[in-house]
């Protein structure tokens, strides 16, 4: 039997930041953003399945920390917490405590060093609404204007990409950065879900009535890549199949634009050839 999965991405997170012996002033001048992926697959159904990453090469420097062992190798989970990143906006140096809670979910992986809570899990974990995990840095020194020693080893990696925004760097203990990094696997339900039906045609739904918001729809055919830009005000949206029938340019764009931008209710493109991380 085939299957045709259906990738839906979202973003969840939800992190406390707190600034001890921090005047008020201060804290409104600070700004901090937070930038990542959960992704899920879906079934036939709609709805997310437990699964695992396949095994290959490591695609973090080595300086990064892990939860004992390659966690994300073997714990099936329904949703991939896929490197979020915060980055600090200050004009000034300051220090903040930082916190965030992973509910239904552990954290896998991060940079700087933190404390990471529990210690340990099984294979069930993940499918009790009760588990949660946190991940937490203390005494976070940002240093706007300081110099960028940031670690890096012999082997490229696309974690070094993260460092080319205009974030003040940090440092937590002796360890600098440009960002807190993290990674995670979780076992809760998705807000949405994505089926194909027979026709071909993709349906995204949101179960809880709230609208689906803002698709994108991509798809990659022996490298030629081809996608589509919706924004449904529905709480249910049905996409035609992808057509690979001109050259346009990458998904990448649109990922960059600025969401509260005009643009119009869809679009088409596909690119040749290229891959889009």
């Amino acid at each position: 039997m085939r299957y045709r999965l259906t990738f839906v991405a979202i973003a969840l997170t939800a992190t406390a930041l707190s600034l001890p012996d921090t005047k008020a002033s201060t804290l409104s001048d600070l700004t901090v953003h937070e930038w990542g992926t959960f992704t899920s697959i879906a079934g036939e159904d709609g709805t997310a399945v437990e699964w695992t990453p396949l095994g290959g090469p490591q695609d973090l420097p080595c300086f990064v920390n892990r939860f004992r062992f390659n966690i994300k190798g073997w714990m099936p989970g329904k949703i991939r917490m896929e490197t979020p990143v915060l980055y600090f906006y200050a004009p000034r140096d300051t220090t903040v405590n930082v916190n965030v809670r992973f509910r239904q979910g552990i954290v896998s992986e991060w940079f700087p060093n933190a404390a990471v809570a529990p210690s340990s899990v099984s294979s069930t974990s993940l499918r009790s609404a009760a588990f949660e995990s946190s991940i937490t840095w203390h005494g976070v020194k940002v240093t706007p204007g300081a110099a960028p020693d940031f670690l890096t080893e012999d082997r490229s990696s696309h974690y070094y990409t993260a460092r080319n925004t205009d974030a003040s760097p940090l440092q937590s203990g002796s360890e600098k950065e440009k960002f807190l990094f993290y990674r995670g696997v979780g076992g809760f339900e998705p807000p949405l879900t994505a089926a194909v039906t027979s026709d071909g045609k993709i349906v995204v739904a949101n179960p809880g009535g709230d609208a689906v918001g803002d698709v994108i729809l991509f798809e990659n055919r022996g490298g030629a890549m081809a996608y589509e830009v919706r924004h449904a005000a529905a709480s249910r949206v049905a996409l035609d199949p992808l057509a690979h029938d001109g050259e346009f340019i990458a998904p990448l764009a649109e990922l960059e634009k600025d969401p509260h931008g005009a643009r119009p209710l869809s679009e088409r493109g596909q690119s040749h050839g290229r891959d889009v991380a």
